[in-house]
């Protein structure tokens, strides 16, 4: 019996989940397809912090997340919810903690042309009274909150609590890429005080290593993954470094300085950055954000984004993150996004609280360059250069 045991933990400490993402058309670039982006973008006037400081925060069932922030969004991997599994498309996103998929109960436009979520076709499924409310933008999405079995990466999490969305605001969400949302942020900020989707698997001992690990492919379709209970260094290059958790909510660190060409450009006194799978750009204050894009020759164009000159990419400078005493340089090449023939500023502003201080967002522009280890049991992120 006490080989059998010792085998099992053996076969369990080796096991590393993986859930393949895709890299997909994003929302931004849907919506520009059918002539919509302008339109959208009266009606839903984009500012990033949002998803950090909503107006609002409720006690009860509340939580602000404007959807419009997961506009870029490009990454996303599939999941199974009830038994048997029904199929969703979600972003992985370490900047929320809940998870939500549309249901059978949604009428709305936006639900009709993704999957939806059927109770009575689950034999696992269990309902609760209890309503679920994200506000955004110009209008809520309202549901319902359940218990069912979730497959992820060939783990079957029992027992999880997940939003059913019954309203969606917004036609906008028609071309979105995406289902749902998976949240892999701290309980202390999901919706509802429901258990996000990595506790409640921790919580069931099926995973042998309290963390999770996400690698996000710079160039094609394939090749990116989020992996659940263990590191697998093939990914990286060198040594993880480990930089603490400042805040447990999001996944918030202290960064020491900001430069480019070895001069301070922003975050001179240290200042707070929240790694986010969840937010495609990096994003910063407005007043530095706009110093860089004048300092890389950025203009805007019709569509709101901040055109570059492509030839110009081979003469600018890197932008160095010093994070724990260690330097994490952003390349022009991965800073500036090529699209088609244009080139366009990963870069993007927003309009924070000023009792906040200074936040930036590292997001997919910074991970494609440093695989990045969310480390759960010592509240802690772990970076290293992509291999």
């Amino acid at each position: 019996m006490k080989w059998l045991l010792l085998l099992s933990l053996v076969a369990l400490s080796e096991c590393i989940y993986k859930v393949p993402l895709t890299r997909k058309k994003s929302l931004r670039k849907n919506l520009i397809e059918h002539g919509l982006l302008e339109d959208f973008l009266k009606k839903h006037p984009f500012n990033p912090a949002s998803k950090y400081f909503p107006q609002q925060k409720a006690a009860t069932m509340i939580d602000n997340q404007p959807l419009v922030n997961y506009l870029d969004m490009e990454y996303f991997g599939t999941i199974g919810i009830g038994t048997p599994a029904q199929e969703f498309t979600v972003i992985f996103d370490t900047g929320s903690s809940n998870l939500w998929v549309p249901s059978v109960y949604c009428s709305s436009l936006a639900c009709t042309n993704h999957n939806r979520f059927n109770p009575e076709d689950s034999s696992t499924y269990e309902a609760t009274s209890e309503t679920l409310s994200i506000t955004y933008g110009t209008g809520s999405m309202t549901g319902i909150l359940g218990y069912d079995t979730v497959q992820v990466g060939g783990i079957s999490d029992t027992n999880q609590i997940f939003g059913l969305s019954e309203t969606e605001p917004g036609s906008f969400l028609y071309y979105s890429p995406f289902d749902g949302i998976l949240g892999l942020a701290y309980p202390s900020i999901s919706s509802s005080g429901a258990t996000p989707v990595f506790d409640n698997i921790w919580n069931q001992g099926l995973v042998s290593e309290d963390l999770f690990a996400v690698y996000l492919s710079g160039n094609d379709q394939s090749g990116s993954v989020v992996m659940f209970g263990g590191v697998d260094s093939s990914y990286y290059t060198g040594s993880l470094n480990w930089v603490p958790v400042s805040v447990e909510g999001y996944w918030e660190i202290t960064v020491d300085s900001i430069t480019m060409n070895g001069e301070t450009i922003a975050c001179s006194e240290g200042c707070q950055a929240i790694v986010d799978t969840g937010t495609s750009l990096l994003s910063g204050p407005t007043s530095p954000i706009a110093n860089i894009q004048s300092y890389i020759g950025a203009s805007e164009n019709s569509d709101g984004e901040m055109v570059v000159s492509c030839s110009a990419i081979s003469s600018l400078p890197d932008i160095v993150f010093t994070i724990n005493g260690v330097q994490y340089p952003v390349p022009p090449s991965a800073y500036i996004l090529k699209e088609d023939e244009s080139c366009i500023s990963g870069l993007q502003g927003m309009n924070l609280p000023t009792a906040y201080g200074e936040l930036w967002i590292l997001g997919d522009v910074f991970i494609r360059q440093y695989f990045t280890v969310f480390d759960r049991a010592n509240n802690q992120v772990g970076l290293a250069p992509v291999a």
